[in-house]
């Protein structure tokens, strides 16, 4: 059966990739479909006049189908793209932002997924963003994540977190996961997806930050999380102003039920601000005495400079079960941090190791590590608990 015409009638379309013009032709049979290669991309010195290009990702070195793209981005009158397959580096997906009307067809694609796609960027106006779909369901909810020092496993929390709470919603809202580590983010390299997302000024200005480029962004390590998460930069931070990676975190909290986001320890200028429109902060910290003062310092720092924003929980991160050693207790970490810790995650190094070497959550490689269990119940804590944000505001 064939696929539903999507607004394509008098279009013109140019098909550039092995079968992808029979595949055009099936999803918009009233377009005038052009089988063509990378040569024939509109740019300067090439043909032009096309209203939709589908662009297959394997056609040409993606390099090479970057600099095409940032051609099109500079006509006057840029053509709709859809880049059939997946976006392999950073410098194609950079240049695909650089178009006011742009999608990615994840393989494996059908001709009915391409009228879709279609019908969506052709039914947008000239130089205005198609919008993405928004899911409804549950209450929106957007928690931060933070470590007190480096190395205290505020990203392995981020990710189980993200996980857990997907389980443990009845509506199964999709969870996006968010790497605000721009300098150096591991989130990524622990899960096995690619680097997707794109902070660049240069690049992607606040104006065009929507739900449709923000998809362009996003990698997918399962059927329930979206991740955007940034390619390792020195200048990462640099690079993204402040209200780019607020407008980042709007958009993403209106297209999520749930949002969680790895906040980088060391403060920047859209820190506070973010902190601020969070409903939960959670610093996790270890049981050595240097990083729970570290935790109780940024904890306290945060009440000072955010009186009116949520109050900082403390997760007390790898446990030991043993009753004698070095380690202080559970009422000496309380002591040193000057209040109760709302939550412990025990030590399990075998599950987090294998984890991160296969890349993927422990609770998919190791779903009976301890770790998993007291992710879960501060997953049931926090989803059971009135939002700090409606508390505020009541």
């Amino acid at each position: 059966m064939s696929a539903q015409p999507a607004s394509s009638t008098h279009r013109r379309v140019l098909a550039v990739g092995a079968g992808l013009d029979a595949l055009a032709r099936e999803a918009l049979p009233d377009a005038m479909v052009t089988a063509g290669g990378p040569a024939d991309l509109p740019g300067p010195d090439a043909d032009g006049g096309f209203d939709l290009v589908v662009l297959e990702a394997a056609a040409a070195h993606p390099q090479l189908l970057a600099a095409a793209i940032e051609g099109m981005a500079a006509l006057p009158a840029p053509p709709t793209l859809i880049l059939a397959g997946e976006a392999t580096s950073t410098a194609l997906v950079r240049a695909l932002l650089k178009l006011d009307r742009s999608d990615i067809l994840e393989a494996p694609y059908s001709a009915a997924d391409l009228a879709g796609v279609a019908r969506r960027l052709l039914s947008a106006a000239p130089g205005q963003p198609a919008s993405a779909t928004t899911p409804t369901g549950a209450q929106n909810r957007c928690w931060a994540v933070m470590s007190a020092v480096g190395g205290a496993g505020a990203t392995t929390l981020a990710i189980e977190l993200a996980n857990a709470v997907w389980r443990a919603d009845h509506l199964r809202p999709r969870v996006c996961l968010t790497d605000l580590n721009l300098a150096d983010g591991q989130t990524a390299a622990y899960l096995g997806v690619a680097a997707n997302m794109v902070l660049d000024a240069s690049s992607v200005s606040v104006e065009r930050l929507d739900g449709a480029l923000m998809e362009m962004m996003i990698t997918r390590p399962n059927d329930h999380l979206d991740v955007l998460a940034s390619a390792r930069s020195p200048k990462g931070f640099e690079r993204a102003p402040a209200e780019l990676v607020l407008r980042l975190l709007d958009v993403a909290c209106q297209g999520y039920n749930q949002v969680i986001v790895d906040v980088p320890r060391h403060r920047q200028p859209w820190t506070l601000p973010l902190l601020g429109g969070c409903d939960e902060v959670i610093i996790v910290s270890e049981l050595t005495v240097p990083a729970l003062l570290a935790a109780r310092s940024l904890a306290e720092e945060l009440e000072a400079d955010m009186p009116d924003g949520p109050r900082p929980r403390i997760v007390l991160n790898r446990l030991a079960s043993r009753m004698f050693g070095p380690a202080p207790s559970m009422s000496e970490a309380e002591k040193a941090l000057g209040r109760n810790a709302d939550a412990g995650v025990s030590s399990d190094w075998e599950a987090a190791a294998a984890s991160v070497n296969l890349g993927g959550a422990i609770s998919e490689h190791r779903p009976k590590s301890k770790i998993v269990r007291d992710v879960e119940a501060l997953a049931k804590l926090l989803l059971t608990t009135q939002p700090q944000a409606t508390v505020r505001a009541a």
